[in-house]
């Protein structure tokens, strides 16, 4: 990005909508300084409110608890925590915010622990600009965003742990019929927007039927939903 290439609880609210970061507040954790200088500037040129950097995961735990970033674009390589534990510990504390996932490795247990540690989306550092400003966008906006190929390898896996704990579909929080309809939709892996589409709804309202469903199942993100969906019966998992 900017020509520099790759070195190594309670629910937050939907923030902004397309096209509208500037009241987007974003921290960037990455131990490479070139490479940390140029993401923030790429999210700064693109009118990001970027409230803070550092390359170390326990000073980035410190940090968030005092600026309270929407979003945390994370690397996975720190060299006094791990990245997951990082994002561990931000989901963990009052306001979390969602964190997107930068980092050289595409690696099938380096995606899956990152989802389980709470991150939002799984991008590799090889992805264009454009690619990495819409991620954040839509992160911010609440979807989850990975790098093509990875979305199936996290859904795969929450098939496979479905098989073998399953729920009782009886069992849990009662969801209104626009729930689970919009439920099942983004267990599709379709988007807030084609979901407004879809319904003849507006992005805010999707986006509401989302945080009162994730708030109901005590859930924190869309990877959560998707999970919860196949386990209960609301996915097609073939």
């Amino acid at each position: 990005m900017n020509g520099h290439e790759a070195a190594g609880g309670p629910v937050r609210e939907p923030v902004g909508d397309r096209g509208d970061v500037g009241g987007v507040r974003v921290m960037v954790v990455d131990d490479h300084p070139m490479w940390r200088d140029g993401v923030a500037r790429d999210l700064a040129d693109a009118g990001y409110d970027v409230v803070a950097t550092t390359g170390e995961g326990r000073q980035a735990l410190r940090i968030a608890a005092a600026v309270r970033p929407d979003v945390v674009v994370l690397d996975l390589r720190l060299p006094d925590l791990a990245g997951v534990e990082v994002a561990r510990g931000l989901g963990a504390s009052g306001s979390p915010p969602r964190v997107l996932v930068l980092s050289a490795s595409a690696e099938e247990d380096d995606v899956l622990e990152a989802v389980k540690a709470g991150a939002s989306g799984y991008l590799v550092k090889s992805a264009s600009r454009e690619e990495f400003l819409d991620a954040v966008r839509r992160t911010a906006e609440g979807d989850a965003v990975f790098t093509p190929g990875l979305a199936g390898l996290v859904l795969g896996e929450y098939r496979r742990l479905a098989h073998r704990t399953p729920e009782a579909p009886g069992d849990g929080p009662r969801l209104t019929e626009r729930e689970t309809e919009v439920l099942r939709m983004v267990a599709k892996g379709l988007t807030y927007r084609q979901i407004a589409e879809r319904l003849v709804l507006s992005h805010r309202t999707v986006q509401n039927h989302v945080q009162n469903t994730l708030s109901k199942l005590q859930l924190h993100n869309r990877v959560e939903l998707v999970r919860y969906a196949i386990e209960n019966g609301l996915a097609e998992l073939d």
